[in-house]
């Protein structure tokens, strides 16, 4: 997951360039452009990806020239691409060749992003796949250095070479990351934010409370109410003050638009160079499921919106203007459990549930005869244990895993300090990888690499350690069999590990 950046500003002037030229000395194969097409974008990032590289750095400035009051082609695409790439593993199909030779071919279109424009001009959809910061204009009486871009240069290549080493280094430890998100942070906005939250807990030290902060910050406390709204729910909401002011259950079209247009500053005066009008206002309001009716005010009718009925305002206020209630987790449930087994639920009639089976990280699938976590802090062979696991000592938030007696996280952070101080390892890679094999095998005994790689990711191990074990003769052998994506793993002998 890479959120993209986005820098603007009211005025001209105001640094976003000066960002983007610092983020091209510390980022990776960065891609400084004021101009590009959607073509050499992703033509750019397929050519690193079938390098065998990662994919390059989009610096893309005067983004606000780029989505300008009308979408072009152009732009639209540019839009799609950036919306899209933001998630691992999105793609673009396009035609290559002509007549008998034309072909589809895939290509990738996951890379980190930032864009500097103007402020207005960026598309939402691109706003909530990020973090927008505004920039200012310095005043007078603030004074920096002159930026020369040879010192810049060298002062940044150590930084950098120390943010790739890092980044080696943190790995397994950011795969294997759940951070907790503040109250209120849910859905897109936790997926944008968790891969932030994730480097600052394995930062450590003041960084999670800061980053946590900054989540707060940005997505629940900087935007105003009319920010966090779309035009359609901003409508529903003048729609609701409008009809509790007036204490009413229903209303005439015209009698709405007369009141919500009577304040001078309102925006239903001025949408696009047009007041809203009846066609609108029913436009609007379908979206949400809110069909206008016949409504009789004394001995007068006239089309308008009632409160109450399946297609009533009601129901379109209960979906879209209140906070949404999520489903209980996987992670909630034995709570739920347990307040329904202690009679403190709000409800008497309480469906009878089951409370579910710990679910096993994959290294918790190697059964060994005895031994648990140790005392000292190593990592031990252990069990596999059943029913709702106790909290990780390390970070006290989430469920330890049986095997080792931590999350995933803490987990991979100890690994790799065992292996940095020469400890022992967990358990033999081909011994977990067979082991993985049996318990999730497919039809003939077939898995899918991919996923036998995440699995050991999550269990600790690197993914050339899984390669390199299937890759090692012995018995068990792990046959492998098809190319790319179609290939598979299966175990083809039987019997004990033979390292």
């Amino acid at each position: 997951m890479t959120p993209r950046l986005i820098l603007d500003s009211a005025e001209p002037g105001s640094g976003k360039t000066r960002v983007l030229e610092l983020l091209a000395l510390l980022c990776r194969s960065a891609k400084l452009t004021l101009s590009t097409t959607t073509a050499a974008l992703y033509r750019r990032i397929a050519a690193a990806v079938e390098d065998g590289l990662p994919p390059p750095t989009v610096l893309q400035d005067e983004a606000d020239a780029v989505f300008g009051k009308t979408a072009t082609p152009q732009s639209e695409d540019l839009r799609a691409l950036f919306n899209a790439g933001y998630r691992k593993g999105a793609t673009v199909d396009r035609c290559e060749g002509d007549a008998a030779k034309m072909r589809v071919r895939e290509f990738p279109v996951h890379a980190p992003v930032a864009l500097a424009g103007l402020a207005g001009r960026m598309p939402d959809t691109i706003r909530t796949r990020g973090v927008t910061l505004h920039m200012r204009r310095r005043r007078p009486d603030q004074k920096v250095a002159d930026f020369r871009e040879r010192d810049a240069m060298a002062e940044a290549e150590p930084i950098r070479e120390l943010l790739q080493q890092w980044a080696i280094d943190s790995e397994e430890g950011l795969a294997a990351a759940r951070p907790q998100m503040p109250a209120g942070v849910t859905d897109r906005a936790a997926e944008i934010w968790e891969p932030l939250l994730a480097i600052a807990e394995l930062a450590g030290g003041q960084w999670p409370d800061k980053a946590r902060s900054a989540c707060k910050f940005f997505v629940l406390d900087s935007a105003s109410d009319d920010e966090k709204l779309s035009l359609g729910q901003r409508l529903l909401r003048d729609i609701r003050q409008l009809l509790e002011t007036e204490k009413v259950d229903g209303m005439w079209s015209s009698e709405i638009i007369s009141k919500l247009m009577a304040d001078p500053e309102s925006e239903w005066r001025d949408m696009w160079g047009k007041t809203l009008d009846q066609r609108r206002l029913a436009k609007e309001l379908t979206k949400y499921g809110v069909k206008s009716v016949n409504v009789r005010i004394g001995v007068g009718q006239a089309k308008g919106y009632t409160v109450h009925g399946p297609t009533g305002l009601q129901q379109a206020w209960d979906h879209w203007l209140t906070p949404s209630t999520s489903v209980p987790s996987v992670a909630n449930v034995p709570a739920l459990v347990g307040a329904f087994s202690s009679g403190t639920a709000e409800t008497n009639n309480v469906p009878n549930v089951t409370e579910p089976s710990h679910l096993f990280t994959a290294s918790e699938q190697v059964k060994q005869e005895s031994g648990t976590a140790a005392t000292d802090g190593t990592l031990m062979d252990g069990p596999s244990l059943r029913g709702r696991p106790p909290l990780c000592p390390d970070c006290t938030r989430a469920p330890a895993r049986s095997d080792t007696g931590y999350c995933d996280l803490c987990t991979a952070r100890r690994r790799r300090q065992q292996t940095v101080d020469g400890g022992p390892a967990n358990v033999d890679a081909l011994t977990w990888l067979v082991a993985w094999i049996r318990a999730n095998a497919g039809p003939g005994g077939w898995v899918k690499p991919g996923a036998a790689i995440a699995a050991g990711v999550a269990a600790g191990y690197k993914p050339a350690t899984i390669k390199a074990a299937r890759q090692r003769s012995g018995n068990p052998r792990i046959e492998a069999s098809g190319i790319g994506r179609d290939s598979m793993w299966k175990i083809a002998d039987d019997g004990e590990v033979t390292a």
